[in-house]
């Protein structure tokens, strides 16, 4: 069997695993992914071991530590997200198939393929050498699909396990095929949904229509107050933290392929929307959004049916760029949302869950010796991007183990994660394998 073989079936045999964290029929294939990771990591050499959570179990992997080293924490997540609608898969979701160069596998991209090509640059260097370049602790949780929301307290109460000079992770995405590409920022984000309460019961619409505040009709009207005609959000205080975009950043990404065109892409919109004076990939990237996620409120059903609703609501999140404090912002817009609102009706405000922004500085030794790592394996100048969506855990590692995360992405734009048909193509997966070696022996050398 050749190496690439090889590689492959043991890659299969982590994809099969439905290791749905959010599904609670599925704990126990959860459980037995941890498991077959330790027994991995254990068979190429690392010391591992399972750390129960109040949900789903850490695995943590350590070579033997040599002091004259630096410390590298590879993170990653062994959980995947639900495979529903299941029915527009076009092969079975836990049955890794290969097609015009991808690996079709819920999980393939996001994020077992990533991690598992970091897991093999490893073994294949301790095959080869006898030994890694640096000190490495491989970490993977179980849980990042549903919040990780017991990793943090995992990092506090095991920093002497965990310490490490820096921290790399596989799980963002690359501008295109070919194109190496490091993310040195995310943003962050904070979460609410209000309710706005009229009268006690649903009212006849033609009765008491004009006389009476409409619930559904509020609830437009706020959401539609959140904007100017600019797309320029209006809760007062929302810009006051926000750190503008250098120089630097705005160059580089105007050289990249033109964001403009890609996102009505990708996106199937027909035109473009948003602050002036911005490029798409800067406003999706690095300027901060007030966006509904959901709105509903009185009769759904076909046809008519004439009433006032008694309620309606709607649910927003915030995403937020470096030095805006996501409690701050969910407080401004619970005060804006409540002042909105006259005494004709009730609005009930729930904060939900928050993460601030996190960005580095790419241009550090670290940074350096990443993009160093990418070109050598894409033969190709690294380009540095932030990206639009957030990883709450990132700013975790940095607040509670001191360390700045690289995050160098093995995603295209079209791999589907959390679609049906997600897909890892062959030619990143041996990628990632070579990106793993190349990274390890940069970051040595510092």
């Amino acid at each position: 069997m050749s190496q690439q073989s090889a590689y492959l079936d043991a890659f299969f045999d982590y994809l099969r695993f439905p290791s749905i964290s959010t599904d609670s029929r599925h704990a126990a294939d959860v459980e037995a992914c941890a498991d077959w990771l330790v027994a991995r990591f254990t068979k190429m050499g690392l010391s591992a071991e399972k750390y129960p959570t109040a949900k789903h179990p850490v695995v943590v992997a350590k070579s033997e530590k040599k002091p004259d080293r630096p410390t590298v924490l590879i993170y990653g997540h062994y959980d995947v997200q639900p495979v529903d609608p299941v029915e527009e898969w076009d092969t079975p979701p836990f049955e890794p198939t290969i097609r015009d160069g991808r690996i079709f596998c819920r999980g393939a991209t996001d994020n077992k393929g990533q991690n598992f090509a970091h897991l093999l640059g490893i073994e294949e260097a301790l095959k080869e050498d006898g030994e890694l370049p640096v000190n490495i602790i491989y970490l993977l949780e179980g849980e990042e699909e549903i919040g990780s929301p017991n990793l943090p307290a995992f990092l506090e109460a095991h920093r002497d396990l965990l310490a490490a000079d820096i921290c790399a992770v596989s799980d963002t995405g690359m501008i295109g095929p070919g194109i190496p590409t490091m993310t040195y920022g995310l943003r962050g984000i904070a979460c609410l949904e209000f309710l706005i309460k009229g009268p006690g019961f649903d009212l006849h619409s033609g009765v008491y229509g004009g006389a009476v505040a409409n619930p559904a009709q509020i609830v437009a009207n706020l959401v539609a107050s959140l904007h100017d005609q600019n797309g320029r959000v209006q809760i007062p205080g929302f810009y006051d933290s926000v750190v503008e975009l250098e120089s630097w950043e705005r160059d580089m990404w105007a050289a990249l392929p033109d964001g403009d065109a890609a996102t009505l892409a990708e996106t199937g919109c027909p035109g473009h929307w948003g602050e002036l004076g911005y490029t798409a990939l800067e406003k999706r990237w690095g300027r901060p959004t007030a966006e509904v996620n959901g709105i509903g409120g009185g009769y759904q059903g076909e046809g008519s049916k004439t009433v006032i609703p008694r309620e309606a609501m709607a649910k927003l999140s915030f995403r937020l760029v470096p030095d805006q404090d996501p409690v701050a912002i969910i407080n401004a817009a619970t005060e804006y949302l409540k002042n909105q609102v006259g005494d004709y009706c009730e609005i009930e405000v729930e904060p939900g869950h928050d993460g601030p922004a996190y960005v580095m500085d790419p241009h550090s030794p670290y940074g350096k010796a990443a993009q160093r790592a990418l070109e050598s394996t894409f033969a190709d100048k690294p380009r540095l991007i932030r990206e639009g969506g957030s990883i709450p855990i990132i700013q975790s590692i940095k607040d509670v183990l001191g360390v700045d995360t690289l995050m160098l992405g093995l995603a295209l734009p079209d791999c589907q994660i959390h679609a049906p048909n997600e897909n890892f193509t062959l030619e990143n997966f041996e990628a990632g394998i070579k990106l793993n070696r190349a990274l390890l022996r940069e970051l040595a050398q510092g």
